[in-house]
């Protein structure tokens, strides 16, 4: 955010309260249409048309410009580091961290869903039923699951044969394995052509955080959008039928959010949890309201930037590779699901193969793409490993948007607690991992 915005945002209504806003708005007049013309044709119309419409070209705009800020980021944060040691450094703390916060989220899901059993307390008719009304939707996504790759070909898969065709298909994984390849190429390489084409890299993600930036502005009508066609189409039925599977995901969401990320924030990063969710309310706003990662990538970087004041370097290697990498809350979600569904249908499943359930959905969450409902075929396909059938998934169908905004936002927040922690082990962080002022 240059000088001029910062200028216009303190005369105004920041950016972040107008997206509270419009998600209030949209939030309650859906709410009111459900409840007083859920069936009205004009509904329809305009959920269809003028709502529905809205909200997807704003997430086209951001996903146009995704794959040049996600490559340009990483190319540039890992020239930035200078030296492979220092980029070695980063990425082995990114690992570990990543590794211990995702083996914790998996003990607090395990740890709920048999504690709670929300599996067990599920009307079989009311199921069958919401079964058969998503009946069409659980075909797609099972056929989805088909295409999917797994085993060797997905291990093969992120390294791409042709670059332009990954990033032609949005295949996430193999554009940041290629610009990891092409980031480590420029520091190896110390010729004038090479600092000439890091500029070009450079002005590529300065264009593309401009380009974004003018998107952003949309924003707050965009998640009205979003909102009122939630509420309107569902209201709060869905929630109250599947009340205690989608308290299960919430609460295991919860501890990690509110439990583990200030424990991480106050004894790894001496920064104060208060001041840092303040800060990044705004990318949590955006992570819930369009239940996308890779679209909330611009805004968690600027966040990092102007808000938490982590260095660029850093903030870029960590947040490019954590909005595909650190999915704690996809990971939760999927193996919760799971688990659920295998408590329903009947399919008792050991603490040995609920451990390993996780563990495919960590490393199955590493592979999920960004985007709304991404995790959907790889819990089909983990269903199907597991002995419980696959069209089970057509239960959690009606309150999965919900779900996926919740989760959504612990992802990108856990990026962002990744970076802070990350940025306070480097010797030049400039003050920036010191303990703040508790708001």
């Amino acid at each position: 955010m240059d000088s001029a915005e910062q200028a216009t945002e303190r005369r105004g209504i920041s950016l972040q309260m107008q997206m509270l806003a419009g998600f209030l708005i949209g939030l309650v007049g859906g709410l009111v249409v459900h409840v007083t013309a859920a069936d009205a044709p004009w509904v329809a119309f305009v959920t269809s048309y003028v709502t529905g419409p809205i909200g997807q070209l704003f997430l086209r705009l951001l996903f146009m410009l995704v794959i040049p800020l996600l490559f340009s980021a990483l190319v540039v944060g890992i020239a930035e580091m200078g030296e492979i040691r220092s980029l070695r450094r980063v990425g082995l703390r990114t690992l570990i961290l990543t590794v211990a916060v995702s083996t914790i989220a998996v003990v607090v899901s395990i740890v709920l869903v048999n504690l709670l059993q929300p599996g067990r307390g599920v009307d079989p008719a009311m199921a069958q039923q919401m079964l058969a009304d998503a009946g069409g939707r659980a075909n797609a996504i099972l056929s989805r699951s088909g295409d999917t790759p797994h085993g060797m070909d997905a291990v093969l898969g992120i390294v791409p044969s042709n670059v332009i065709a990954a990033m032609a298909d949005n295949d996430i994984l193999a554009v940041m394995f290629f610009a990891l390849f092409f980031g480590i190429g420029i520091v190896l390489v110390d010729k004038p052509e090479v600092e000439r084409l890091k500029n070009v890299v450079e002005g590529v993600f300065e264009v593309a955080m401009r380009l974004i930036g003018l998107v952003i502005k949309l924003a707050p009508i965009a998640v009205f959008c979003f909102m009122f066609n939630l509420a309107a189409l569902f209201g709060w039925d869905l929630l109250v039928r599947l009340s205690a599977y989608v308290g299960v995901v919430l609460a295991a969401l919860g501890v990690q959010m509110f439990v583990v990320f200030p424990l991480l924030l106050i004894f790894l990063a001496k920064r104060s949890p208060l001041a840092f969710f303040r800060e990044t309310q705004e990318a949590s706003v955006m992570a819930f309201s369009t239940a996308s990662s890779n679209a909330t990538l611009p805004t968690s970087l600027r966040v990092a930037d102007t808000e938490l004041k982590l260095p660029p370097r850093v903030a870029r290697f960590v947040l490019t590779i954590g909005a595909t990498a650190n999915q704690n809350g996809t990971a939760m979600f999927e193996g919760v699901t799971v688990l659920f569904l295998a408590q329903f249908f009947g399919v008792d499943l050991s603490i040995v193969q609920q451990f390993t359930v996780m563990l495919i959905c960590i490393l199955g969450g590493i592979g999920t793409a960004g985007v709304p409902a991404g995790s959907l075929p790889v819990v089909a396909l983990i269903l199907g490993m597991v002995g419980v059938p696959p069209a089970g998934i057509g239960l959690v169908l009606g309150v999965d948007r919900f779900l996926d905004m919740c989760r959504t936002t612990l992802n990108v927040t856990g990026d962002l607690v990744l970076a802070t922690v990350v940025a306070a082990g480097e010797p030049e962080t400039d003050g920036r991992g010191q303990l703040e002022a508790a708001a």
